[in-house]
């Protein structure tokens, strides 16, 4: 079985591309790897056609699975939410039938099955490639405000959503055996916290109003921005799952301390949190509404996008087939869950302004 991903690239290159162009009626499309980011468990490649007087036409990204952790009706779930969502009005790049008229399409070879979604290519740019400047004139608040905006009408329709394919729930994957099979044995602590962690989450009431499909991963590497209009475009829902709606706020919030990581009084970084958050919910309520008591669990839910991190760090690892290490940004969000340390300690001495959620390397 092909697991390692430059494996599956030179697959992808001499006999997928071709087929799936066929698939998807993609012949003549200029076709180009979308370099993955650390610990991906897909390939992914952007097509383009070129219409007349040079423009292009009709974008796309292909999307490959090849691991051996998700099912094809689990892959279905994915896709068919994604296609629910955009069909009600959620701003998130919608995936494309094949001719076929599949959301999914497998491709076998040398006996290895490989999964293929196409979606439609989301206009604008990463906020990274804008090198984090928002639209010029426009203040920043804006920004957070549709953030929590667009997230809360995806949280509105999933209130409403009844799969066909049924996605896993985060706490059938995250569970005490998946902790056991990753985490090294010689980080008994981070193993016994991150159990405790999953026991307190058991307890969180799942109710329509509170838990239902999220993205899991909610952040601005996973949608693009029209720097004209403001507008966001949500893609990559490869982890969604029954979650909940809280994780995908504290996400939000884990991700908003990059506009502020650099300052040295935690007072004011603090405030600013607490300022950005406020905005973030403000855009969130225009479209559904969350309770106080849930609120009240931002900083659990904080600690469980860390034991996503974490995990996912280590999974990232046995995928690539290397050996278990901690670098300096790992043994921070170690550190964070062994010491139970609230908002990744953002607020605490151990952060240093000069080295972002960073701390010395730990043998493993």
């Amino acid at each position: 079985m092909i697991v390692i991903p430059s494996e599956a690239a030179k697959v992808a290159d001499t006999h997928l591309l071709s087929r799936i162009a066929a698939l998807y009626g993609l012949e003549g499309c200029r076709i180009t790897p979308v370099k993955a980011h650390e610990g991906g468990r897909n390939l992914a490649y952007s097509c383009e056609k070129e219409a007349a007087g040079g423009r292009v036409a009709g974008g796309r990204i292909v999307r490959i699975s090849f691991l051996g952790d998700r099912s094809r009706d689990h892959l279905l779930g994915e896709v068919e939410y994604i296609r629910y969502l955009s069909e009600h009005g959620a701003s998130v790049a919608d995936v494309v039938h094949s001719r076929e008229g599949h959301l999914l399409e497998e491709i076998s070879y040398n006996g290895h099955t490989f999964y293929v979604c196409v979606f439609v290519k989301a206009g604008g740019k990463l906020l990274v490639e804008n090198h984090y400047r928002y639209r010029q004139g426009v203040p920043l608040t804006e920004y957070f405000y549709n953030c929590g905006q667009v997230l809360g009408k995806m949280h509105q329709l999933s209130k409403e959503y009844v799969p066909v394919h049924r996605r896993y729930h985060f706490l059938e994957k995250y569970n005490p055996q998946y902790i056991d099979d990753l985490i090294p044995p010689s980080l008994p602590l981070l193993k016994g916290r991150l159990v405790e962690l999953l026991e307190t989450l058991e307890g969180v009431e799942q109710t329509r109003d509170t838990y239902g499909m999220v993205h899991l991963d909610y952040s601005d590497g996973n949608y693009m921005i029209d720097f004209d209009t403001g507008q966001i475009t949500v893609f990559d829902f490869d982890d969604s799952c029954f979650c909940w709606y809280m994780y995908d706020l504290a996400n939000v919030w884990t991700h908003g301390v990059g506009w502020v990581q650099f300052e040295p009084d935690p007072r004011k970084r603090e405030r600013f949190m607490h300022d950005y958050f406020e905005a973030v919910l403000t855009g969130y309520r225009t479209e559904t509404e969350i309770d106080d008591a849930m609120l009240d669990m931002l900083p659990l839910f904080i600690r469980a996008t860390v034991m996503e991190n974490i995990l996912s760090a280590f999974e990232g690892m046995r995928n690539n087939g290397e050996a278990p290490a901690c670098d300096e940004e790992l043994a921070y969000l170690i550190r964070c869950m062994e010491d139970d340390v609230p908002y990744k300690g953002f607020f605490r001495e151990m952060y240093s302004a000069e080295a972002p959620f960073q701390c010395e390397e730990r043998e493993i």
